[in-house]
């Protein structure tokens, strides 16, 4: 690992304390060197506050030694006025004379003006160092950007046997499959993404909340697919915990075939980054089957049902697997 990698690893290890709360902004990481020393770090703000590089001036002490330092950065800095001002102009202003960017921003605000603006200042920029790692790292907002959708992540539990709920239940709760482990953990996605998305079937059967109630942090978007406006405030999806979206068929075009497509041209429209899907059977496997997703994320407990509602069928990539306690947990991409 050269110098620059190293700097840039650490940029990223820093933007993740940006998780779950910089949305729709990307949660950038950025460490500024002098003489091999780290001098300043800072990650993205709550959406609305100071951008990385902001940050990152900002806890540098003596200001006077920036124009002998190295700024390193996830993404290039951005060169237009949104809810702040334009981060390469700062760099500018303080003369710092060397910038390590790990990736290109290919959102058509920025989309090289940056690199360009702070070149024609006279500034030095390495470009493409981690590159792979930093478009891995900022996913949601490059799949938000390009694909013009949420990224989508898939979420299921499934007995031993394949089965992700049992032929009939009594009561108007969730019936466990993983440990409280595994469901804290689930607590904790809800807490890093936009939204989460279920359909009526699951409210019914379930009564979830979808909040993150055994962790720390903001409650997702609430999504709930409601064709025929079915829900009443009975159900828990409607209180005032978080927000809530009812798509129904006045929002979805019945005479086309992609639900999934609709559902998502929704969410973007919304600018909603990313998305858990964490519906039953059916609505996991309509987007499976249109292909709209990025990731799945499976746990396997150890229950048997012998009979009950089978698991989505789909294929991807296998990225991880680990235990936690007894349950399994398998991570794949879509590939």
């Amino acid at each position: 690992m050269n110098i620059h990698e190293k700097y840039i690893k650490r940029c990223i290890e820093i933007a993740k304390n940006g998780l779950g709360t910089t949305r729709p902004n990307p949660m950038v990481g950025s460490v500024i060197v002098h003489k091999d020393n780290i001098i300043g770090e800072g990650f993205t703000s709550k959406y609305g506050g100071n951008h990385a590089e902001v940050n990152a001036i900002d806890s540098v002490q003596d200001k006077s030694i920036l124009n002998q330092a190295t700024l390193y950065v996830t993404l290039e800095p951005c060169s237009h006025y949104g809810k702040t001002p334009p981060c390469s102009d700062l760099i500018i202003a303080h003369k710092i004379p060397k910038v390590v960017i790990g990736c290109v921003d290919d959102n058509k605000k920025v989309a090289g003006k940056g690199i360009e603006r702070l070149k024609n200042a006279g500034c030095e920029v390495i470009v493409g160092v981690l590159e792979n790692a930093c478009k891995e790292h900022h996913k949601r907002f490059f799949t938000f950007h390009n694909k013009k959708r949420p990224y989508v992540i898939l979420k299921w539990a499934e007995t031993k046997d394949g089965f992700i709920a049992p032929a009939t239940k009594d009561t108007l709760k969730p019936v466990w499959i993983t440990n409280e482990y595994s469901r804290q953990l689930v607590h904790k996605w809800r807490a890093e993404e936009h939204a989460v998305l279920v359909g009526t079937k699951t409210v019914f059967d379930d009564n979830p909340s979808l909040t993150v109630r055994d962790w720390t942090g903001e409650n997702p978007i609430r999504i709930v697919i409601d064709k025929k406006n079915e829900l009443s405030k009975k159900y828990n999806i409607l209180n005032n915990e978080a927000k809530t979206i009812l798509i129904n068929n006045n929002l979805i075009n019945k005479s086309q075939n992609n639900t999934a497509e609709q559902i998502l041209n929704l969410l973007f429209e919304n600018e909603i980054t990313s998305v858990i899907i964490e519906g039953g059977s059916k609505t996991l496997q309509t987007f499976i089957d249109t292909n709209l997703w990025d990731e799945a994320r499976i746990f396997a407990g150890d229950a048997l049902y012998k009979q009950g509602i089978k698991t989505p069928v789909f294929s991807g990539k296998l990225i991880s697997e680990r235990f936690i306690k007894e349950d399994i947990l398998k991570i794949y991409l879509n590939d």
